[in-house]
């Protein structure tokens, strides 16, 4: 029984740290990553699996005019958002980095449509 007991407690030390060590990864977005929108967004929003580094961390969002976003993503535990300027139908362009409190950096894009 002792033997179990040992077993168990080291998979989950194991497990632990595997998730200490992990980078922050995109966990959902909003608008979703591949997304038809019918009404036009006021902000992207972003979750990750670890906290983030506010300093560090930054969104760009880009339409078929150029730049949309407010600028000044603001960053609270692991989320992170931008305001947008008033989006007409088209394809829009999501870039991101982030810095997680373990200093490890991530980036990544997605897109996603407003339709008409």
């Amino acid at each position: 029984m002792h033997r179990a007991s040992t077993l168990i407690a080291s998979l989950s030390l194991l497990t632990s740290a595997g998730t200490a060590l992990a980078h922050a990864q995109l966990e959902s977005a909003s608008p979703a990553v591949g997304s038809t929108v019918r009404k036009a967004p006021s902000q992207v929003s972003l979750s990750f699996t670890q906290k983030l580094e506010k300093s560090f961390s930054s969104i760009e969002v880009s339409g078929p005019g150029g730049r949309v976003d407010q600028g000044g993503a603001s960053v609270s535990g692991a989320r992170m958002s931008v305001g947008l300027k008033a989006l007409s139908p088209g394809t829009y362009h999501v870039h991101w980095h982030a810095l997680s409190v373990d200093t490890h950096k991530t980036e990544g894009s997605f897109a996603f449509t407003v339709g008409k």
